[in-house]
């Protein structure tokens, strides 16, 4: 949110750059998951060509945009002390612009108005197209409006990575599970069409991108003149090295999108698949659409396909009703199926979904014990996956210097485990084949391989 989603979830991010002579410079704080942060990326492309530059900070900027996220409530209520911090920076400087976009400004314009007198514009998320004529003007503006269109999907973007980049394949969400308020905020479901997807990865392919990760919250409900698995087909023609995907929802993968990602070697051998409970009890309330075996047959088939395939899931604790028996039966879950990593979260609940007027809530001091349960029992089988790695030959794609040791470079392995090597120079999108010597329980230690497999 992934990086359904929820997508996986990450951390406030930050996207800035140096702010340059007169000209007018931007900064962007961006909260949520994968699809917020291309989001920010395509506001970017746009204001570069309204002649704003990146700023280094907030302090630097001529225009502030909070691209919010409203799935989880930690991500609003960091956007929310962010943007009270705005306030006494727009006292000092009266002519800085202040925008909020994404999720919490389709659902909450007129909260955000009143709360916070210091913003200037309000943009939804299927409007982002619209941000250079949005500020352009001088005064107050806002644009929530439920675009159709697909002019948000198909617009330039400012890409962080120079190896890596995001591409939107579809739209808003049809699901309506009851705890989730994207399709409230994102809209129906709406698919790109192919021939604009393929032009823009041909683009990263031949600007030297070595990996792309399409976009959706649900990407195996894609429709256009294709369906997913032949749009991943479609992709893997065209050389860009890696394929990824995110994220997929259970009831709609289908057999044929497995087999495509086992036979298409362009197509990584890693899904996302939320369960968010082992119950099937909860899963009906949660409007999942489908029982826990099902959800097991799904993972069964993956794994007779590609035995080395990574599986990642999300899981929710404390959904309203919740018993310790059905708590209990996700922790078994989380056993028999021995996922590579999830993304856990107490339930929160979100103004306007079914969940929220629930009864059954499940005190806060439970929900945190349920989920420090699950985060216990997940760090022994992610501990698991990852020793059975020792040993074993990996190809893996450099992305830059270790965050937590300069001295060593990063890379993924095509299942999405992180792999620390000594650094010998490699480039940015080198691929490197390297034997597994170490286990951790959140990435490998490798060493290189010579072309003879010795290392």
């Amino acid at each position: 949110m992934f990086f359904d989603l929820p997508l996986p979830e990450i951390e406030e991010t930050e996207i800035g750059m140096l702010h340059f002579m007169m000209s007018r410079a931007v900064f962007i704080y961006t909260f949520g998951c994968q699809m917020n942060v291309h989001d920010s990326e395509k506001m970017l492309g746009i204001l570069s060509q309204e002649g704003y530059e990146r700023a280094e900070s907030a302090e630097d900027a001529d225009l502030i945009i909070f691209n919010t996220c409203a799935i989880r409530e930690k991500a609003e209520q960091k956007f929310y002390s962010q943007l009270g911090r705005a306030k006494a920076l727009k006292r000092k400087q009266r002519d800085v612009k202040i925008a909020v976009a994404g999720c919490v400004a389709q659902e909450s314009k007129a909260k955000i108005f009143a709360r916070a007198p210091h913003v200037d514009f309000i943009i939804g998320p299927q409007n982002v197209h619209m941000i250079g004529d949005l500020v352009a003007g001088r005064n107050r503006a806002s644009l929530t409006d439920d675009n159709r269109e697909l002019a948000s999907l198909d617009v330039a973007s400012s890409r962080q990575s120079r190896i890596k980049a995001w591409v939107s394949v579809m739209y808003g969400c049809n699901n309506f599970c009851s705890y989730c308020i994207v399709p409230y905020t994102r809209g129906r479901e709406v698919s790109r069409p192919s021939s604009s997807i393929v032009a823009e990865i041909r683009a990263l392919a031949e600007e030297g991108y070595r990996e792309v990760t399409l976009l959706g919250q649900n990407v195996n409900s894609y429709r256009s003149d294709l369906d997913f698995p032949q749009l991943l087909g479609r992709i893997d023609s065209l050389g860009v090295g890696r394929i990824r995907f995110v994220t997929s929802h259970p009831r709609d993968l289908s057999d044929e999108l497995i087999s495509a990602v086992a036979e298409l070697p362009g197509v990584c051998e890693h899904i996302h698949l939320p369960i968010q409970s082992g119950s099937d009890r909860i899963l009906s309330l949660m409007n999942r659409g489908y029982s826990y075996a099902q959800y097991l047959r799904k993972i069964e088939k993956i794994r007779q396909k590609m035995p080395e395939a990574g599986i990642t899931a999300d899981v929710i604790a404390g959904f309203p009703g919740e018993t310790a028996q059905d708590h209990e039966a996700t922790v078994r879950a989380l056993r028999e199926v021995e996922f590579d990593g999830i993304f856990a979260f107490q339930y929160s609940p979100r103004r306007g979904t079914k969940a929220a007027e629930m009864e059954g809530r499940v005190p806060d001091p439970e929900k945190s014990a349920r989920l420090a349960e699950i985060l216990k029992v997940q760090e022994e089988m992610t501990l698991r996956r990852n020793r059975a790695l020792e040993g074993t030959i990996q190809e893996i794609l450099i992305e830059g210097p270790s965050e937590t040791d300069s001295s060593l470079l990063m890379g993924r392995t095509r299942s999405n485990k992180i792999v620390t090597i000594e650094d010998a120079g490699e480039a940015e999108g080198s691929v490197v084949s390297v034997r597994i010597e170490r286990a951790r329980l959140h990435s490998l230690a490798g060493a290189r391989i010579d072309c003879e497999g010795l290392v």
